[in-house]
């Protein structure tokens, strides 16, 4: 078969389990793969790209390495596919560069110490009237030839022709594409070889790069799964919250306004002036008019005014129910939910900041009065497990403090924190979330004083981050994730000036924190990933610090285990120099709801 050729290639080439094959696939063209100087091609009519791929991952599990897990993957049609690890080219991109552009054009500047906005660039290419080279299967080729069948232009910059789909002309190209992409991530490796000798980065950035790399893989599948929803428990929340499935627009509208009149009759006369409750300046105006003065009208805001005017009360309860109708009521069901059952919506595995993994279609700002809808389809459960305060605890690691990683080692770490500093727990907790938010005053006021006596190398890592921060420095993550800072202090009033750099010191001092346990977080989640599937279960939502993963109901014990097992192996592997103990809050669940009961 076509498909054992690739693996013969790739064998007689050298290659052996875990070596680096670049993969490069074409829905009309074919597939193509390349390992150290050499490239292959496989045209669509004599095998399937998936087949190809399953098969080498079968039989060498190599390392894949494309451009982008999103793009490679999706083009594999990836249903029933599972390939174990990558190297992500758009990934190690944005760990080297920071912010949120890594098409081809920027991930090969950066390398070649090019300007990207000096890419040549060009519109969409048409390719349907563009026939494929014909060629034996499995035919070698070189990187590149002269002239436009180079892949490279005269000034070092990607064609925008190959850039804009030219890659995907022929089979020749296809090969050349994908030893270009094997050529890149040489080039990315020697940057983060590099990154890893600067003076803050304490961890791995090549092993935290394999890690996103199968973050990104997992954000495919996350997306491609879904996360199981009771439609008609959906259904009748949102019932409860804004009333029956709207007829047509006109009721819709006509229950929006019957929603607002509901505050509005709480509201003193107006002489006919009418109020957009979802204007935050006319909503200060009215509760100015009651007497209540507030900075802005965010809820936590306006909780403590709740008993002092019944139009509060009426505010905040409207604000969940129009939130749900609006954003997640019954149009947001139709979109999503498919006829499976299953709620979908696309997944990034690092945002522009500071790396953490973000979702659409709602999936990462639920409404807690519909989390009940996430349950489990019949024959299986969820397995919830949350991380338990990760920050201050990815904190004693990559600042090596010794006396805050002596309080990691209990369940409550705020506890043996709030002995240190004599102050009761609450204090203590908000101290340390202080500290790392750039807070200097306020409730926790002395008991930050206490923390620079308690805990000298934590708080002086974190005062380190800020000063680069404030000074335009971009910082880096345990990982080595560049974290850049944003705005020109130049031509700004001395305020504005000061204004700025504080904002950039308190970024700064948080992304350090974030970032890192961002790393440790999808470290977790593609451990999980990988083993899970010896129990037939699989991860269907990353939230922040929480896992949630759907498995066979007679497996839910092994599941449990396996959460907290590889908790306690990936935090050695992650900070192998530290004994800081990470925990997490493992529970079985039906519901996504009972987990916070």
């Amino acid at each position: 078969m076509p498909a054992d050729d690739a693996v013969t290639c790739l064998r007689q080439a050298g290659a052996q389990r875990g070596a680096l094959v670049a993969l490069v696939v074409h829905p009309d063209v074919g597939a193509a793969l390349a390992f150290g100087d050499r490239s292959w091609s496989w045209p669509r009519e004599d095998t399937a790209p998936q087949a190809l791929a399953q098969r080498v991952e079968d039989e060498l599990r190599p390392r894949w390495v494309w451009w982008s897990a999103a793009a490679s993957l999706g083009r594999l049609r990836t249903s029933g596919l599972h390939l174990a690890t990558c190297w992500d080219l758009a990934v190690a991109h944005r760990m080297l560069a920071g912010g949120q552009r890594d098409g081809p054009p920027d991930i090969w500047s950066l390398v070649h110490d090019l300007d990207p906005d000096s890419a040549p660039r060009t519109g969409q290419l048409d390719l349907l009237g563009t026939a494929a080279e014909p060629s034996p299967a499995g035919r070698a080729g070189p990187e590149s030839s002269a002239g436009p069948e180079s892949p490279v232009d005269s000034s070092g910059h990607l064609r925008a022709e190959w850039v804009d789909g030219g890659w995907g002309r022929t089979e020749a190209r296809l090969r050349a594409w994908a030893l270009l992409v094997l050529r890149v991530q040489t080039l990315q490796a020697g940057r983060l070889a590099e990154r890893g000798r600067h003076p803050t980065v304490s961890g791995e950035p090549e092993r935290a790069v394999h890690a996103e790399s199968a973050a990104a893989m997992l954000c495919v599948e996350l997306e491609r799964d879904g996360l199981p929803i009771d439609v008609p428990q959906a259904e009748q929340l949102i019932d409860e919250a804004v009333g029956p499935r709207p007829a047509d627009a006109h009721q819709a509208a006509a229950l929006r306004r019957a929603r607002d009149l509901e505050v509005m009759r709480h509201a003193p006369q107006s002489d006919g002036v009418s109020v957009d409750l979802r204007n935050p300046a006319q909503v200060r105006g009215l509760l100015a008019g009651i007497g209540i003065d507030v900075p802005d009208t965010r809820s936590w805001r306006l909780e403590p005014w709740r008993e002092q005017h019944p139009l509060v009360e009426a505010l905040l309860a409207w604000r969940k129910a129009d939130r749900i109708g609006t954003t997640y009521g019954y149009t947001w069901l139709d979109r999503f939910v498919g006829p499976d059952a299953r709620l979908r919506g696309p997944w990034q595995a690092s945002d522009g900041a500071a790396g953490r993994m973000t979702a659409g279609a709602g999936l990462h700002n639920l409404p807690a009065e519909l989390r009940p809808a996430v349950a489990a389809p019949a024959g299986h459960v969820l397995v919830r497990a949350d991380l338990g305060q990760i920050e201050p605890r990815v904190l004693a690691a990559i600042s090596g403090d010794p006396a805050l990683t002596s309080a990691t080692l209990e369940d409550d770490l705020y506890l043996p924190v709030a002995q240190r500093l004599r102050v009761e727990r609450p204090i203590a907790k908000v101290a340390v979330l202080a500290a790392m938010y750039g807070q200097t005053s306020g409730t926790a006021g002395e008991a930050l004083k206490g923390l620079d006596r308690a805990y000298p190398v934590a708080m002086q890592y974190l005062r380190r981050a800020s000063d680069e921060g404030r000074a335009g420095r971009p910082v880096f993550t345990h990982g080595g994730r560049r974290v850049p800072m944003w705005g020109q202090l130049e031509g700004l009033a001395p305020d504005a000036q000061s204004s700025l750099a504080a904002a950039r010191g308190r970024f700064a001092r948080n992304a350090v924190v974030q970032g890192s346990a961002a790393e440790l977080f999808k470290a977790w989640a593609v451990t999980v990933r990988a083993q899970a599937r010896a129990l037939n279960a699989r991860v269907v939502l990353c939230l922040h610090d929480e896992l949630l993963v759907e498995c066979p109901t007679e497996r839910a014990d092994e599941a449990v285990a396996l959460l907290h097992r590889t908790l306690d192996v990936v935090g050695a592997a992650w900070a192998p120099r530290s004994a800081v103990r990470f925990v997490a809050d493992v529970r079985v669940v039906h519901r996504w709801s009972e987990a916070k009961e």
